[in-house]
């Protein structure tokens, strides 16, 4: 499973937000990471470079490569409606985001952790494939045999189910995929139209 295994710190300082959680390097150094780092005098940024950043943050907070990122774009550009919408909605549709969501793992990493090591079903059946994209209707749960598993039983004791477009159950570790998220429900600090933007190019 590929995945983003550099330092988490230096991507936090880079776009001055806690892509990975919270993060006491980017509490102490709210700049960017090298030398030039506390520099008032950074050259202005290229409209260009202002689009490849949103993109890049987008990446990294959701955890997918270049390659699955471009084919999510293609995808959301050949349907109806707001094409930087549909792209975040696909994005927050898929299975670790959404086992991530439902507080059954604490973090994006985690989750898909979890969708790897076969612990999550959706609709009854064992789904291993992290970017598997749920429909509205979808019931994912954890599988039978890791209910008793610590890192879920923790994270399920600290989350608060607190987004409209799922619904979950504590005490049976299962929840409903209710329908796509409305862009004003995404807490995510991203600027879809800029990624749109850098790929109509």
């Amino acid at each position: 499973m590929a995945r983003y295994t550099g330092p988490k710190s230096k991507i936090a300082r880079k776009f001055k937000e806690p892509i990975f959680g919270p993060d006491k390097a980017l509490e102490k150094k709210n700049y960017p990471p090298g030398q030039h780092g506390l520099s008032k005098k950074r050259a202005k940024q290229s409209e260009y470079a202002v689009q490849l950043m949103e993109k890049q943050k987008a990446k990294y907070t959701y955890g997918i490569l270049e390659r699955q990122f471009a084919k999510i774009f293609d995808r959301a550009s050949r349907m109806h409606g707001i094409t930087g919408e549909i792209l975040l909605q696909l994005i927050e549709s898929r299975l670790d985001n959404v086992v991530y969501r439902m507080g059954i793992a604490p973090s994006r990493r985690a989750a898909r952790q979890l969708v790897s090591h076969s612990h999550i079903t959706v609709n009854g059946e064992v789904v291993n494939i992290s970017s598997y994209t749920l429909k509205p209707g979808d019931v994912v749960a954890v599988r039978e045999k890791s209910k008793s598993l610590e890192t879920i039983s923790n994270s399920v004791a600290g989350s608060v189910n607190k987004y409209p477009w799922l619904d979950f159950d504590n005490a049976s570790l299962s929840g409903k995929f209710i329908n796509m998220p409305e862009r004003t429900q995404i807490p995510e600090n991203i600027k879809e139209q800029l990624i749109v933007e850098l790929y109509s190019k």
